[in-house]
């Protein structure tokens, strides 16, 4: 069951032990704030949503900006962890360019918009989100980064710039796929940005 699905069924005033009630409440802010945006929302609206009163919503979140930063965590932690997985899956590159590139796809497919949370922020002027927000891109880029170096003989720095740049491009590509309407198929789709970037990458001298 969804964050989004408990949300709907947990009736008002159950008692839930506390990770499972912070999980319920972090659901219910994600729908508000990728609906309505941060500015928008208010925590009457995410409380109603989920649920609950207000006093029991501050007693997991102080006040709104803390209740985003924990869920702008929450989805960035998801896409790291993503790239990780997408990388380990396999030893041969150019397979691991294609799995990272479904990962980005993946990712803002997944049901809920949570995307947007990091890729299309309206906060991104308060500096604890534009933290997160570049950290995450940062982080992506320095799991690739080592792979792209260890493959070519480029060092270390310029490396870490194709990284950056493939992450890049992976992300807005995909959110440009969702936002057309997914008029092709995400396999598809992913396989060609992942050929355009493998065949910019092996475009570089191998150390083999």
């Amino acid at each position: 069951m969804t964050a989004t699905e408990q949300t709907q069924a947990r009736p008002r005033g159950t008692r839930l032990p506390r990770r499972a009630r912070r999980n319920q409440l972090l659901g219910a802010a994600q729908e508000v704030f990728v609906a309505q945006g941060y500015h928008a929302a208010a925590m009457d609206d995410i409380a109603e949503r989920a649920g609950v009163s207000k006093p029991v919503l501050y007693q997991h979140f102080p006040g709104k900006l803390e209740l985003y930063l924990a869920l702008l965590d929450e989805q960035c932690a998801a896409l790291v962890q993503a790239v990780r997985k997408a990388l380990a899956s396999t030893s041969d590159n150019k397979q691991r360019i294609a799995a990272t590139m479904d990962a980005y796809f993946s990712y803002v497919e997944n049901e809920g918009g949570a995307f947007r949370l990091v890729f299309e922020s309206d906060l991104t002027n308060e500096p604890a989100v534009r933290e997160r927000v570049d950290r995450v891109a940062l982080d992506c880029a320095k799991l690739v980064s080592p792979l792209i170096a260890e493959d070519t003989s480029l060092p270390e720095d310029q490396a870490m710039l194709l990284a950056v740049s493939l992450c890049g491009m992976a992300q807005i590509t995909a959110r440009h796929w969702l936002g057309s309407g997914r008029k092709i198929p995400r396999s598809v789709a992913k396989d060609l940005t992942a050929s355009l970037a493998w065949r910019g990458i092996a475009g570089f001298p191998m150390n083999h």
